[in-house]
This record gives structure tokens, sequence and C-alpha cells, in this order.
């Protein structure tokens, strides 16, 4: 195994890789435009109700009290002028999972926006701009519609103070839940896709009362201060979105959290199947082709497709696939969801899906950039997985050219970084840079990327932490000289994965493409 060189970083080494590989002129417009300037004083404000790490901090020593949350929650959306039975005209198909629920929401969008139907998208993170979070026909909406809604909300929410509560504007997300609600209402969408912000049960997003259907992505363990420790514990959380009478989808799960997932379901009558494996479906048909990269997006994608015919199923939509003959579910928990021939717009969404940073490749010069925002050990193994199969499919550069791995690395919250870290080590780094997610000096200009929830000191502590891991796991490699291998400056080709935060890929991406930031 080669040793690999490590830095903790404020960010300009990570900085410098990004300016050799690409020379591009600023974007028309500037960032100071009279547009622009308006949408960061929108982004400004909505960033002052950040209070999401003292909430979360409130929630973990107040465990009883999260139902009140989602009580407080239609409380919200009623002093924003709508009731629970607004959403309902929605159509929602809502999503939660802990690996790959963006995934499936945007493989879902991009079949069902196939079909000639306008889509809504609420999702998160945000990869380089906030807006990114809510689209219309796979679009964010622009920075003067942002503006626009944004202003309105947050006005109406003024206007409705109660001087007897304790909290008079809403957090971060659950503005931006809010907003989402807005926006498709007003956009009137005939269908909106909604992603789980974290867990289901409690999840703001859960107001939704009457979806269309229900998916529910790879279970794993992640924020076990909130959700639970352990996988069954989880699957109890992310069941809780089900609904009385409305169709609910999950992809193969270990067996315990599959049964938590049936008992909740029983539970409340929600009829809930187990999706056949994409081979399945291309059995006797052209093999399926996946706009996003990596074996993993094949559940995804067999998830994907379930939700899209069941919503069209269920709105008397024609074409929805012919229905095959299908084999019993090997695991016996739960009914076998449809084997059915993909529809040409089946195919061709799937085909045409694009979801940034997840499984993406970008070249720019003599650096190739892999980006993947996976943050729990499996989502970690699938991306190694994914970036090690996509190095031995390049071409070679020939031996008299050194190849340089670099590893951009960041890991925020209560996750243990040292698992995640130990994973990595197969890929055969010869560098690894530990930074935080900032990609400038000063973010004054450019809101989307502020973060009020921790402090600079913090998230350097953070990068000696995780640089300290990685010099451990050195140690116990035995590594050789850690100097012997030339660096990117050499002249040669590097390939650099960044993982497991989206932060961190958003701010490389805002570098490599100055476009996403219009």
């Amino acid at each position: 195994m080669k040793g690999a060189r490590s830095f903790a970083t404020s960010w300009p080494v990570a900085e410098k890789l990004c300016e050799a590989s690409m020379e591009q002129p600023s974007p028309p417009g500037g960032p100071f435009s009279a547009t622009s300037a308006s949408f960061q004083d929108a982004v400004r404000t909505l960033n002052s109700l950040q209070t999401n790490a003292s909430y979360l901090a409130e929630v973990k020593r107040r465990r009883g009290d999260l139902q009140t949350q989602l009580e407080t929650m239609k409380l919200y959306l009623a002093r924003s002028g709508l009731q629970v039975e607004d959403l309902d005209q929605l159509n929602i198909i809502h999503v939660t999972g802990t690996k790959g629920k963006g995934s499936t929401c945007a493989f879902t969008e991009r079949i069902l926006r196939n079909y000639g139907l306008k889509t809504g998208f609420f999702s998160s993170p945000h990869l380089v701009q906030v807006r990114e979070r809510i689209r219309i026909n796979g679009q964010p909406i622009s920075p003067e519609h942002f503006t626009k809604h944004f202003w309105r909300l947050y006005h109406r929410l003024e206007e409705t103070k109660d001087s007897s509560s304790c909290v008079s504007m809403p957090a971060y997300f659950r503005f931006l839940t809010l907003m989402a609600f807005h926006v498709f209402l007003q956009e009137k969408v005939d269908l909106a896709v909604v992603e789980v912000g974290i867990g289901g049960a409690y999840d703001c997003t859960n107001i939704i009362r009457k979806p269309v259907v229900c998916g529910v992505s790879s279970l794993g363990i992640d924020h076990t201060s909130l959700l639970g420790d352990t996988m069954e514990k989880i699957a109890w959380q992310k069941g809780g979105i089900f609904k009385h009478g409305v169709p609910a989808f999950t992809v193969p799960q270990p067996d315990g959290p599959l049964a938590v997932l049936r008992e909740r379901a029983e539970q409340i009558s929600c009829p809930l199947y187990l999706c056949p494996p994409l081979e399945a479906l291309e059995e006797g048909e052209p093999p399926l082709t996946l706009g996003l990269e990596g074996e993993h997006q094949r559940a995804n994608a067999a998830l994907a497709l379930q939700l899209a015919r069941c919503w069209l199923q269920r709105k008397d939509h024609q074409g929805i696939g012919e229905l095959k003959a299908s084999r019993p579910s090997l695991l016996c928990q739960l009914p076998l969801a449809p084997v059915f021939q993909p529809t040409s717009h089946m195919r061709h969404g799937l085909r045409d899906t694009e979801w940034p940073g997840r499984t993406q490749t970008l070249r720019r010069g003599p650096l190739t950039w892999y980006l993947d925002g996976a943050h729990t050990s499996s989502s970690v193994q699938a991306c190694v997985r994914w970036f090690r199969q996509a190095l031995h499919r390049r071409p070679k550069s020939g031996p008299e050219v050194p190849e340089v791995r670099v590893l951009l690395f960041n890991s925020t919250g209560d996750r243990d970084p040292a698992p995640l870290l130990k994973l990595l080590r197969p890929c055969q780094f010869d560098y690894a840079v530990f930074c935080p997610n900032l990609t400038e000096v000063s973010s004054t200009d450019n809101a989307d990327q502020q973060n009020f929830m921790v402090t600079l000191d913090q998230v350097l502590l953070r990068c000696l932490e995780h640089q300290q891991h990685w010099s451990r796991l050195d140690e116990e490699a035995a590594s050789p000289d850690l100097w012997s291998t030339p660096g990117p400056e050499a002249g040669g080709p590097a390939s650099l994965l960044l993982a497991p935060r989206l932060h961190l890929v958003g701010g490389v991406l805002k570098l490599l493409d100055p476009s996403l930031s219009q």
C-alpha cells in the first residue's frame, strides 16, 4: 500500500488544485448585479435562521417532545397562510432512507417529467446555491423567483407572530420546507417529489398527510443521536412517513429493519412492497442506462421506477409499462412489487437523470475530479467501489507518465471519521488533504456558503483530527517513504476523490464551474 502524504489545511491547497484545472473567465453579470444583491440579502436573512445545531442539541435532550415539533410545524404552515389539507393537491411522492434517497428522487422526477408533467422537487442539502433545493421541471428556481417567495413568506410569518410564543420564526430547514410548498402550489405543479430531511416520523416534511406514494431507500446507521443507534430503531423512524392506504415501496434491506418497516406498515394499513432488482425488469429487454454512475444506483433506479409507475397508475395515466410474470419474493417478508416492462419515457428518464455531486466525474485539464457526497460507512464503501472501477476503466496514460491520487476529505457533526478514513485506504492515495467546507477566504459576497452553526476554530480542529487519524492508519500499515511520490506539479495526470461531504463537493463545484453560481 502507498503511504499518503497528508495535510490539514484551511483550504488554499485544495483551492490551488482547482486553479490548476481551470482557466475560465468570470461569468457575465458578476456577483454584484442588482438582482444578485437582492438574492444575497434574502439568503443572508435566511441564514439568520440557521438554528439547526441548537435545535438538534435540544431535541437530543428532549427526545419525548418530538411529536410536538410536528404540531409546531403545522402552526407555522397555518401562519404562512396554508393548511395541511392544501398540500393534498400537490400529489406528493414522499421519499426517505439513509442512502440514495436524493438520487431516487432525482430519477423519479426525471421519469415523470418525461411524461410531460410539470414537476416540483424539494431536496437537501444544496451544493452551490440554496435555490437548488426548490426545483421546477428539474431546474432550480431563479434568484428573482427565490427572492420574491422568500420575502413574501418571511413577512407573512413576521406579521403573524404571537407574543406569547417562544419561537417566532421557523428554523432554516423548516422555513425552506414551507417555502417549497408555497412555490409548488403557486406554480400549479402536477406533482411534487419531496425528500425527507432527517429520519421521517418527526421530520418537518411529515406534515404531508396524503401523499400519492411513499418510498424508503437503503437504510444505514446515521444521525444516531436523533434516530437511534440500531438499524431497527432507524427503520422505525423512516417508516413514520407511511400513511393509511397509501402504497409504499422499499428496496432489499437486512432482515431486522425490513421486519420493522413491515410492522410499521401493518399497524396503519399501508400496503408496503419490496422492489424487485433492476435485472428483473431488464430480462428480455435492452439493458437500462443510468445517468448516475455506480452499481449502488441500480437499487435507487429500481425504487424510482416503482414510485413513478405507481404514481402514474393512481393518477390514471396511460403508458405505465406492461406487466411481466414475476417470481415470489425470496425474503418472504413483503409482497413483491410489479415486474414490468419499462416504457421509453422511463428509459429515457433514467438515462437523462443528472444529480451533481453524487458519483460525478469532471475532467479539467490534467486533473480528473471524482465527486461523491457519501457520508456513512456503507455509502463510503460504495463510493470506493465506484472510484476504483472508474480508475480501472480509464485509459492508461503510459508507464512514463506518473499518475497521482489525491483525497480531499471533510467530515462534520458527530460522525466518527476513523472508520470512514479506514474504508478509503484501498484507494491507495499519494496525498490526503483535510480541509473545511470553505472555498473562499470571505463568504460575505456569497451568502450560500455561510454557516453560522460552527466556528472556524471548530472546523480547523476537526481537520487536524482527521489528519491524525490518517497518520495513525499510515503507521499501522508500516508505510514506506511518504515523500517519494511526485506531486501534481510534476506534470503528470492526477485523480482527485472528494468525500464524504456534499458541502465540500459543492464548494469545489462552485470553483470548477462558475456557471453554477448564476
